[in-house]
C-alpha cells in the first residue's frame, strides 16, 4: 500500500485514495468508530462509553512509555527514560481533563443508564491494574476479576514476578549513592511498596547534594510530578462519582465512593515525599 502524501495545494489534490493509505486507513478509523455500543436508548450513555474507552486508549499509551522507560532506566539511558516519564505525567493530565467532560452529567443522566453496565465496573480495569503493577502498588488479590482472560491474567502475572519501575529506580539509587548494590532491599513483588527507611536516607543524601547527584535528584522530581498528576486523577475520580451517584454501591459491588476515597491514601513512592519534612 503506499503511503505517498496527499496535498491538496498542488496537482495531488487529483489523486484518489483508491491505492494510497487515507487518514482513516492508517488510524484504522472504522473499526474504532464501530465499537461504541450503548446497551440503552440514554443519550448520555454515548459519554460514558466513548468516556473510558479514550481512558483505555490513553493507559495504553502510559503501559508503552512505562515499559520503555524501564528498559531506558535498566540500560542507562537517563534522557531518554527522562523523556519517557515526562510524557506520562502529560498523559495523566490529559486524563484528569477528561473528567471535566464527564462531569457534564447529571445523577438523573446516569440513573437513566446504569442498570444496562450490569455488574461492570472501572475496577476491573486490567490496563490500571498494569499501572499500579508497573508502579509498585502490587495487590495480588486483584488478579482474581481478569481470571476469566488467561493472557491478561498471565500478564498480570508476569509483571508481579519482576522488580517494578521504582524497585529498579531504588536499585540505581543505592548503586550511585553507596558505590555498589550490597545493601538493596529485596524488592516487594507482592505487596504494596511500603517506605523504607534505608531507602528514604539515600534519596536524602541525594537531596542534600543535589550537584553531585543531579541526575538521582531530576529522576526523583519527574517521580514526584509523575505521582502528583496520578494522584490528581485519582481524586478527580473520587470527586467525579460521588458527584454521579453519591455514596451508593460501584456497579461492580464496591463500595463506590469509600472504596475510591481509600485508593487517595495510596503512596506510589513514599519515601520521596516523607523526606520533604526532613529537609
Amino acid at each position: 500500500m503506499s503511503t505517498q502524501a496527499y496535498d491538496p495545494g498542488s496537482d495531488g489534490a487529483k489523486m484518489t485514495f483508491k491505492d494510497a493509505m487515507s487518514y482513516g486507513d492508517y488510524l484504522h478509523l472504522e473499526d474504532i468508530l464501530a465499537h461504541q455500543h450503548p446497551q440503552s436508548t440514554a443519550h448520555d450513555e454515548m459519554l460514558f462509553v466513548i468516556q473510558h474507552q479514550t481512558s483505555e486508549l490513553w493507559m495504553k499509551l502510559v503501559i508503552h512509555e512505562m515499559a520503555a522507560a524501564r528498559e531506558a532506566l535498566l540500560a542507562g539511558d537517563t534522557a531518554q527514560m527522562f523523556k519517557m516519564l515526562a510524557r506520562v505525567s502529560r498523559i495523566f493530565e490529559q486524563l484528569n481533563n477528561a473528567w471535566d467532560v464527564l462531569r457534564t452529567m447529571t445523577p438523573a443522566d446516569y440513573t437513566a443508564f446504569r442498570e444496562a453496565l450490569g455488574p461492570s465496573s472501572g475496577f476491573q480495569s486490567y490496563q490500571y491494574r498494569m499501572i499500579e503493577y508497573v508502579l509498585g502498588n502490587r495487590n495480588p488479590n486483584m488478579l482474581k476479576p481478569h481470571e476469566h482472560l488467561p493472557e491478561v491474567h498471565k500478564a498480570l502475572s508476569d509483571e508481579l514476578a519482576r522488580p517494578s519501575f521504582y524497585d529498579e529506580v531504588i536499585t540505581l539509587l543505592f548503586r550511585t549513592v553507596d558505590g555498589h548494590e550490597e545493601n538493596v532491599p529485596t524488592p516487594q513483588l507482592n505487596a504494596p511498596h511500603e517506605a523504607i527507611p534505608e531507602v528514604q536516607a539515600r534519596w536524602k543524601t541525594v537531596y542534600e547534594n543535589i550537584d553531585e547527584y543531579w541526575t538521582l535528584y531530576e529522576l526523583a522530581e519527574k517521580l514526584v510530578d509523575l505521582e502528583d498528576y496520578f494522584r490528581r486523577w485519582r481524586f478527580n475520580h473520587v470527586t467525579t462519582v460521588e458527584r454521579v451517584i453519591g455514596f451508593k454501591r460501584g456497579t461492580g459491588g464496591t463500595s463506590g465512593v469509600q472504596y475510591l476515597r481509600r485508593m487517595l491514601e495510596v503512596e506510589l513512592f513514599p519515601e520521596l515525599w516523607h523526606l520533604r519534612g526532613e529537609l
